[in-house]
């Protein structure tokens, strides 16, 4: 009848040690599939951010490349000086004729 009885050494290596063990099993292997996925989001994220900052910069020289230069600026505030300058000329006219 010894052979029947409840003995807790019998239980801990028939059953809690290989139940400890597969549970450290899964613990390890998520920690390795969890590591490996944030690396492979770690590399997409520079990859996208790569390409952004590539997209960007060719964003800057096409606006660089198609802004008016200085010296066109100057020209129509030059033009556009003179205009304002004829239609207050024409409105001091129109005033001295009124008064």
């Amino acid at each position: 009848m010894d052979h029947l009885a409840f003995d807790p050494v019998w239980w801990i290596t028939a059953v809690e040690l290989p139940t400890l063990g597969g549970m450290a099993l899964i613990i390890w292997r998520s920690r390795q599939d969890s590591d490996r996925r944030i690396d492979e989001l770690e590399h997409r994220l520079d990859v996208g951010l790569g390409q952004s900052r590539d997209a960007l910069a060719a964003y800057k020289l096409e606006v660089a490349k198609s802004y008016a230069t200085t010296g066109y600026l100057k020209d129509v505030e030059q033009r556009l000086t003179e205009h304002l300058l004829r239609i207050e000329t024409k409105l001091d006219a129109v005033q001295g004729v009124g008064k």
